[in-house]
């Protein structure tokens, strides 16, 4: 969740785009993908309060819903008003306000015409980089061919923000010849079948589920 929402934002203002519809998913996805929290049996709370406002949903929810479903839940993106209150509300201002009190972001005030706003700017631009870095090493110098050798974090982080459409804020930087080599082994990822990667040893069956939710 705080690596794509880092991944997102614009360092420098503190805030994601406006005309991003994309994130809001994504980050929902993350909260799928941490600790397998989908899974259809759920256990004790975790102390993430994002993630067990999540658990407390789906424990109560019978029938089960599938990974998919969950992730339009919670995102809010149904047209059943008698499911509107699994939605996970100002996701983004949460996550911001927990990375304040990590010390990773600070919050300043910024007038827009008719309007201020709070931002949350980094502390330390450099954490950005790091992570930017992490990413871009994933598609390129540490690039493995086979997704289930890579981390299963940066696995997700990379999926997660191609579907978030931020994935571009890391190939950004690149030289034209690295960016088409990493864009074209995000391809080779996007173009893998979740169903029968799921059915491989040692696999993540959340993650794939994830996976399946936004590309197929």
């Amino acid at each position: 969740l705080e690596e794509l929402y880092i991944t997102a934002f614009r360092s420098s203002q503190g805030y994601t785009s406006f005309w991003n519809d994309c994130i809001s998913s994504g980050l929902r996805g993350c909260i799928g993908r941490k600790r397998s929290c989908l899974r259809e049996k759920v256990r004790s709370p975790t102390g993430d309060v994002l993630l067990d406002e999540a658990l407390k949903h789906i424990k109560e929810t019978q029938p089960p819903e599938t990974v998919q479903n969950w992730i339009e839940l919670l995102s809010g993106e149904t047209w059943n008003p008698l499911k509107l209150h699994y939605q996970l509300r100002n996701v983004r201002e949460r996550l911001a306000k927990n990375l304040v009190e990590k010390g990773v972001l600070t919050t300043e005030k910024q007038n827009f015409l008719l309007f201020d706003m709070t931002t949350h700017p980094l502390t330390n631009n450099n954490i950005k980089q790091r992570l930017i870095k992490k990413v871009q090493e994933a598609v390129l110098d540490k690039w493995v061919n086979d997704p289930h050798r890579m981390d299963k974090r940066l696995l997700a982080l990379v999926y997660l923000a191609h579907a978030s459409d931020v994935l571009e804020n890391a190939f950004a930087p690149l030289l034209d010849e690295q960016y088409d080599l990493a864009t074209k082994r995000v391809r080779q990822l996007l173009d893998l079948d979740p169903e029968v990667e799921c059915m491989k040893a040692n696999m993540n069956e959340i993650l794939w589920a994830v996976v399946a939710a936004f590309t197929k």
